[in-house]
């Protein structure tokens, strides 16, 4: 199977086996894992951020850093087509007693400060509304198509929010996707946020666990929440030594995951039945099919020996990884002419 549904399905390294096997190992709960202790310090650093915390996932990384922000009886601000609003089981609601708030995204992953603006209810004293303590971004904006959110919006953004009182927290789940698209560090991307999140098991490849980052006391409201929701692990280091090695490894081949997704559109585009969106700017690449209804096509496809997934609206999604080549992509062409036909 040539495996395109998610990034997700990458596979850890060599490189990554071995380390885990080899991980100096102490009891996390308690601070005193050695090899969690150096990739939380690691991605502090390369975030330009004070603190990191390892957690089990990307969703209980937004979830606990969501909860750290905002006090019950609060909301939040996020993008209708963002992860956190449709993808992780409105855990802001069921667990923190936090409401949300949807602004349209805009093609090009952006919210409208316009529409940010008439998400706040109009008088802060009226009781009768839940009042926004945080707005969340998303980079790379993964329903928009894997797009890079421009720096300059980043930063009027938050700007944004703090002349009105609240907290950024960026979703940057595909944060070195969009420093390597950029050429920006990912630590300028992330300065124009409170916190953010980054998973190391999509693209960077390792087999689990995604980083909260933040400021020194921000982190330690996320490891109490961790704790709580049952993400408190103890010899987490052999997570964690995967992770280092994402971070000193797979974060500059990112480059070929992106050249990889526009030989696909380049390849789809050729075929008149395909619509492709736009051209791709990271590792995802989203498109339509003309005539046929998606379901059968991404199931015979499938059968064929290429998974894709459907993506809402008629569209279909194809995500590059580490696990592929540029044979593999040739081959998938060729699967889909023959399916097409």
């Amino acid at each position: 199977m040539i495996e395109m549904r998610s990034d997700t399905f990458t596979l850890p390294t060599a490189a990554m086996m071995a380390a885990m096997a080899a991980a100096p190992l102490g009891d996390d709960v308690y601070g005193e894992d050695p090899t969690v202790n150096r990739l939380e310090a690691l991605a502090a650093q390369r975030l330009g951020k004070q603190a990191a915390c390892l957690v089990p996932s990307g969703t209980m990384a937004n979830l606990a850093s969501i909860m750290a922000h905002a006090p019950r009886g609060a909301s939040l601000i996020a993008g209708s087509e963002s992860d956190i609003y449709l993808y992780e089981a409105a855990g802001a609601a069921v667990c923190g007693g936090v409401s949300y708030s949807a602004v349209p995204n805009q093609p090009d992953g952006t919210l409208k400060l316009t529409d940010l603006t008439e998400a706040i209810p109009p008088d802060p004293d009226d009781p009768q509304f839940a009042m926004p303590a945080l707005l969340c971004l998303e980079n790379t904006q993964n329903r928009c198509g894997g797009v890079v959110l421009p720096q300059q919006y980043q930063a009027e953004a938050y700007a944004w929010a703090k002349a009105h009182g609240l907290n950024v927290h960026l979703d940057g789940a595909r944060i070195f996707n969009a420093a390597v698209a950029s050429g920006l560090a990912a630590s300028e991307i992330a300065k124009h946020a409170d916190s953010v999140q980054f998973c190391l098991s999509k693209g960077l490849s390792a087999p689990i666990g995604s980083i909260v980052a933040g400021t020194t006391d921000f982190v330690g409201r996320v490891r109490r929440i961790r704790k709580m929701l049952g993400g408190g692990m103890r010899q987490a280091g052999v997570i964690a030594a995967a992770g280092i090695v994402a971070l000193d490894e797979m974060v500059d081949r990112l480059a070929v995951d992106h050249e990889l997704a526009r030989r696909l559109a380049d390849g789809l585009k050729q075929m008149p039945a395909i619509e492709v969106e736009a051209e791709p700017q990271t590792n995802i690449l989203l498109f339509r099919v003309h005539d046929l209804e998606w379901s059968s096509f991404v199931d015979a496809v499938a059968t064929a020996g290429v998974a894709l997934m459907g993506f809402g609206h008629g569209r279909i999604r194809a995500v590059t990884h580490s696990g592929l080549s540029a044979d593999d992509i040739d081959q998938a062409l060729e699967i889909i002419a023959k399916v097409l036909k």
